[in-house]
């Protein structure tokens, strides 16, 4: 029986090198994206996969809908959850279009379609999410002079591992695996849609981190990060987390009451 899989921002980049591997790989495909002619350009181009292409618009609550919709009915074995848009600037700059915009693609549209799919998974008993983060996730501490500020872009991304650490403790033992992975600076068109030139830069490919984010799921990491080379950073960091967050007390903590 052919496994299935849905994969959003499959027109380029990241989304389209997932599609690519999950072809390669035996899947059927649902592909969307916001342009229909690469949609249906990469379902030409691969005769030998039944690929649906689905136009869709992330942004939009009809868009979501549409997607929610496919996610419920249809059986598949692996959501991946990629689309995103960039619109790297601070709060301030930022304009109301364009939070909101980030917002419902990386925030709204993900929790959407893990909640369409979620049920029919757990119901089946196997399933695979993978969420497409960053490694931006984790610069929220940094101060001015480290990066360009970009507080709502950071603040989605950390959503999603937040959100992907949590399901995955909720569906622990069903069969249904979650995942969220973590670029760093990755080689597509992403940057320079934003008119930002990192062609000096060194990039990872895009086939490099699917293959990290596909292998990551085999080990079991529920946050994997393809271009850190001591996972051990990223375990302190949770640990870090889990300390915090078992060190509450309801007495209210001595450097506040000076």
């Amino acid at each position: 029986m052919s496994k299935l899989a849905l994969v959003t921002g499959a027109t380029s980049g990241i989304g389209r090198a997932f599609a690519e591997r999950l072809a390669r790989d035996g899947y059927d495909l649902i592909v969307v994206g916001r342009r229909q002619e690469r949609l249906a350009a990469f379902a030409a181009e691969h005769p030998e996969t039944d690929v649906r292409p689905v136009t869709a618009d992330l942004s939009t609550g009809d868009g979501i809908d549409t997607l929610a919709g496919i996610c419920a009915r249809e059986p598949l074995d692996m959501l991946v959850n990629n689309a995103g848009v960039a619109h790297y600037m601070p709060l301030a700059d930022l304009p109301a279009d364009k939070s909101r915009e980030l917002v419902d693609v990386k925030v709204l549209a993900p929790t959407q379609l893990m909640r369409a799919a979620i049920g029919p998974m757990l119901r089946r008993g196997r399933g695979t999410i993978l969420n497409v983060a960053g490694m931006i996730a984790f610069s929220g501490p940094a101060d001015k002079s480290v990066l360009p500020r970009r507080a709502v872009y950071a603040g989605t991304l950390a959503y999603l591992v937040a959100m992907t650490q949590a399901l995955a403790a909720e569906v622990e033992g069903s069969g249904v695996r979650v995942g969220v992975v973590c670029p760093g600076v990755v080689a597509t068109e992403f940057h320079s849609v934003q008119g930002m030139d990192l062609s000096a830069v060194p990039r990872m490919s895009a086939d490099d981190l699917v293959t990290g984010a596909l292998r990551g799921l085999e080990l079991g990491e529920t946050v994997s990060a393809p271009g850190v080379e001591d996972y051990g950073l990223l375990l302190d960091v949770f640990a870090a987390d889990l300390a915090a967050f078992g060190g509450q007390s309801p007495r209210l903590a001595t450097r506040y009451t000076g």
